[in-house]
Order: structure tokens, then sequence, then C-alpha cells
């Protein structure tokens, strides 16, 4: 797969698979090339959440300086409400967790970027198989960004929208550490 390179604030190299042709990507960036990155997309490639494991989260693509990646997610039975489709929580999780990948592309290490609003529009039912969703920030300020994000079927039919609201904040220090 062919790569752009760019270099990082931090004049770290950073490979980003290319996405002209998104819908056939499906290989994750490798947690082991995590070096490769600054350390705040280090940290984001090398522990998923809890909740991303569930989600059956693979990131395939990243780009630092526009806050823009690619997720694809696994979704099955244990996202699905009773009547056989994707539960509209599963929906949001998702959402959250590719906009929270988006807005961790352009922290600052020691910074956190807490959701502060977020708006999900579902188009139509999801049902099994891989989704693929992309986020990006649409606006960077000094502390308040504006995000939005996209989840499609494997089929190339759209799911669901979101727009997010985040606010960039110093990482508290916890107690006794």
């Amino acid at each position: 797969m062919a790569a752009m390179r760019r270099l990082g604030q931090d004049g770290a190299r950073i490979i980003i698979p290319a996405f002209h042709n998104a819908l056939i990507m499906h290989t994750a960036i490798d947690p082991a090339n995590a070096a490769d990155y600054p350390p705040n997309i280090q940290a984001i490639l090398k522990r998923r959440a809890p909740a991303a494991e569930w989600l059956g989260q693979n990131i395939l693509a990243i780009d630092t300086e526009t806050g823009w990646t690619r997720i694809a997610y696994d979704l099955g039975e244990p996202q699905f409400n009773r009547f056989g489709a994707l539960h509209g929580g599963a929906i949001a999780c998702v959402m959250d967790d590719v906009l929270s990948v988006a807005a961790g592309l352009i922290l600052k290490w020691g910074e956190i970027a807490p959701t502060l609003e977020m708006k999900v529009s579902y188009l139509t039912q999801g049902g099994p198989g891989r989704h693929f969703a992309e986020a990006r920030v649409l606006k960077r300020g000094r502390t308040i960004n504006f995000l939005d994000a996209t989840l499609s079927h494997e089929s190339g039919r759209v799911v669901a929208t979101a727009t997010a609201t985040i606010m960039i904040a110093p990482m508290k220090k916890k107690a006794g550490g």
C-alpha cells in the first residue's frame, strides 16, 4: 500500500497509509510501528480502550496534520438490539470512539479532549459485518474544537453521521502518582 510521509510538529516521521480509495483499505496500522509517531499517537496505537475492543476497532489511517482518521469496526450480535439491527447506543459508541481518536491526533502530550456534546443522526439500520468510520476536525480553536464523523457499512451504505464539540484541557495527574 502506498503511503504519505509527513513530519509531525516535533519533527517525528509520520507514515499515513494512502486513503485515496478508502473503501478497499482493510489493514490496520501495526502498533509495532508506534515508535514512528509522536507520543500522543503512540498512546492511541499501543493501548485500546475496553470499549474499542468491544467494538472490534482497527485504526486504518490517520493524518495528524488535519485530525482525520479512518477506523474499521467489526460489529455483530453483541452490538445488536433485540430486533437484530445495530443498537443505537452501539452506533453512538462507535461515533464517540472515532471522534475521540480524531481529537487525540491534534493534542500535545499531556492534553486530553473530553467531549462536551455529540449529536448522532441515524440514517438507516446497521447490520452485521465490517463498518468504516471516518472523523475529522472541522475547526480548531485554542480550547474548543468542532468535529464530524460518518459511519458506513462495508456495502457502502451510510448508517449514521455525527458532530461533536470537544474541549482541549491539560491532563490532571492522579493523586499519589
